[in-house]
């Protein structure tokens, strides 16, 4: 009976309290009834006038935020317009967001409390009149709905500017002006949730603002894989990576463009950059290894700018996989190029047709000889066939003109103008001197 006692007593405690002549007792039964104990004691706090303020500031503001949550979850919601005039009590609204410009270090679960209660503190200071509520969005993002006099719009903005010179650690959006509350949800939507998506593409923007962003964003164009994939399938890999590189950079201008697909056509292109190279039988295992931990780190990237960076590391990747085959097998092919000129010098070949030869792109090969004779593979060629054309013109009776078309030129000009650059003499000086 004492804890029945007890309660009886609270009760009656707060009812003196108050000096109420109304006595509200509570009879006691066998078993305690927690109904009827709550609905007494709910009288007995509804005859204390503290109590009741306390009480309907707490269900206006709890009606305040509901209203806001349905709003910008995209509902339909009548409310009373005398409560949200309570709370708001000015003509104009925007909407303030703050963000983590870095990843955080560690997990960061009192971020919204910790910014709310800076912008508060800051807001109050700066703008006495404006109303700063604060709700519930993304992670890592605290939401605001500012609320302010007409002449007090160019303070906001201000306000915001500062606010993101002094925080470097965060990243500000601003919404434009609305004069009805019912539009948070629209703006919410249409511009507040937009701007926080186009921060990946201006992660150096102190404040992004919409009326800041370029009028009409950039068209990137669609990126021609099937030329791309003929690229890399002839190894053009200059030609290949730097019509990627060139799309990308476009690319990153395309703030309109969903995260997700911006990210996708990267993972996308690395994916299918190493199984073509592992169809090519170039060694990719490690490429193989990696591209899980750049598929991740695509994933994972905050930033445009950081996603670009991971793409052109993947292409250092792929450039030393190319060398390392190149490397390898280089002396063995050199060799055959080579042996294969030497037996075929006086042929009509070109570039072209050594090339078609062996199943090399002419501009890979022109490089690759290059790289690895320390001369292009045409200068090489007249090396070899003036050489023999020297030999025969000291030798041999036949006219000049013979001659030339014998160590494989057509034209007999182009014959002495090459002969003279290497030998310095012409082919008629060059005979009767050392004859």
């Amino acid at each position: 009976m004492s804890r029945y006692q007890s309660s009886y007593l609270i009760v009656r405690i707060l009812c003196v309290s108050q000096t109420m002549v109304e006595r509200l007792d509570y009879i006691l039964k066998p078993k305690l009834d927690a109904k009827e104990l709550l609905n007494v004691l709910k009288k007995a706090a509804n005859k204390i006038p503290s109590f009741q303020l306390s009480e309907n500031k707490l269900d206006i503001n709890h009606s305040v935020d509901q209203i806001i949550e349905k709003l910008i979850s995209g509902y339909e919601t009548s409310y009373n317009s005398k409560i949200i005039s309570e709370v708001f009590p000015y003509d104009y609204y925007c909407l303030l967001g703050v963000y983590l410009k870095k990843r955080p270090s560690t997990r960061m679960d009192d971020f919204p409390n910790h910014v709310t209660e800076k912008i508060e503190t800051l807001l109050g200071k700066s703008l006495g009149q404006a109303v700063c509520r604060s709700f519930t969005t993304e992670d890592n993002v605290t939401a605001f709905i500012l609320n302010m006099k007409k002449k007090e719009i160019l303070e906001i903005i201000e306000f915001a500017n500062l606010l993101a010179e002094f925080e470097p650690d965060y990243g500000f959006v601003l919404s434009e002006q609305f004069i009805n509350f019912s539009e948070v949800g629209n703006i919410y939507k249409e511009s507040f949730l937009k701007l926080l998506q186009y921060r990946f593409y201006f992660p150096n923007k102190l404040l992004l603002l919409q009326q800041n962003l370029p009028k009409q964003a950039p068209n990137c164009g669609s990126f021609n894989l099937d030329w791309f994939t003929e690229e890399i399938k002839h190894e053009r890999f200059d030609s290949a990576f730097n019509y990627l590189k060139e799309h990308t950079t476009a690319r990153s201008n395309c703030y309109t463009m969903d995260i997700f697909e911006y990210k996708s056509f990267y993972g996308n292109i690395i994916f299918n950059i190493t199984i073509l190279l592992g169809n090519m039988e170039y060694e990719v295992k490690e490429l193989e290894d990696s591209k899980y931990i750049y598929f991740k780190s695509i994933e994972d990237a905050i930033t445009a700018e950081e996603v670009d960076k991971l793409l052109n590391q993947f292409i250092s990747d792929v450039y030393k996989c190319i060398s390392s085959k190149r490397k390898d097998s280089g002396n063995s092919n050199i060799k055959l190029l080579l042996d294969y000129i030497h037996e075929h010098y006086a042929e009509p070949l070109t570039l072209a047709s050594v090339a078609k030869h062996f199943h090399f792109n002419p501009s890979y090969l022109s490089s690759y000889f290059a790289a690895h004779n320390k001369e292009g593979i045409i200068e090489y060629l007249n090396k070899i066939r003036i050489e023999e054309a020297s030999k025969l013109l000291l030798k041999s009776p036949e006219a000049i003109s013979e001659i030339s078309a014998r160590v494989g030129y057509s034209d007999h000009s182009y014959f002495c103008k090459v002969f003279k650059k290497i030998k310095g003499l012409s082919p008629s000086k060059y005979r009767r001197k050392n004859r």
